[in-house]
């Protein structure tokens, strides 16, 4: 039996692992890294660049999947919320919110293919936030044993706020373009 429902879901975990792979690297590049860019105004410019990729990301899927109206004002609201929060937040917790997030949606996309291809699965939005969450309670607990890094319950919840907004917002993206499409068949009828 294959592992795989679809070559899609294969490259969506294949993404996944890439993200995964990324951000478990930081526990053991993250310091000297952080080393090497610790001028404040180098670390605006690579927050800024981040925040143009995915600026960019959302673009290029809203014009693959396009969207309506009513989705497009729902994701600008989206990135407004996400927007604001991020400039609230210190550059670490930026740097979990965008992780996470985009890990998050990965895995949400991936579990969403499989049960698109026919296998029966109960909440996938559910399964994909825990999935996430227990990746960043993982990410989080390795750092007991390293040194120069330490163990912050504090990043534990950023973890899952990201995974959460990332998966909330797909979930109430997708949940609009099935009601609008539920409202347009009821009017041709």
């Amino acid at each position: 039996m294959p592992l795989f429902t679809s070559k899609r879901e294969k490259q969506l975990w294949l993404w996944a692992f890439v993200v995964f792979f990324g951000i478990f690297s930081t526990l053991f590049f993250g310091q000297p890294l952080a080393k090497l860019f610790s001028s404040q105004d180098v670390r605006a410019v690579i927050f800024v660049i981040v925040m143009l990729l995915v600026g960019t990301t959302i673009l290029i899927h809203a014009i693959k999947t396009k969207p309506s109206k009513m989705e497009l004002t729902i994701l600008v609201g989206i990135i407004a919320v996400y927007t604001m929060f991020i400039l609230r937040l210190g550059m670490p917790e930026r740097s979990h919110l965008m992780e996470y997030s985009v890990l998050a949606i990965f895995i949400h996309k991936a579990i969403l293919e499989r049960k698109n291809q026919g296998k029966h699965i109960s909440m996938p939005a559910l399964i994909a936030l825990v999935i996430s969450f227990t990746i960043g309670v993982i990410d989080e607990c390795i750092q007991i044993l390293l040194p120069n890094r330490y163990f912050d319950p504090e990043d534990i919840v950023f973890n899952g706020m990201a995974a959460a907004m990332a998966i909330g917002s797909s979930v109430i993206i997708n949940w609009v373009r099935k009601w609008k499409n539920t409202s347009k068949l009821k009017s041709k009828q």
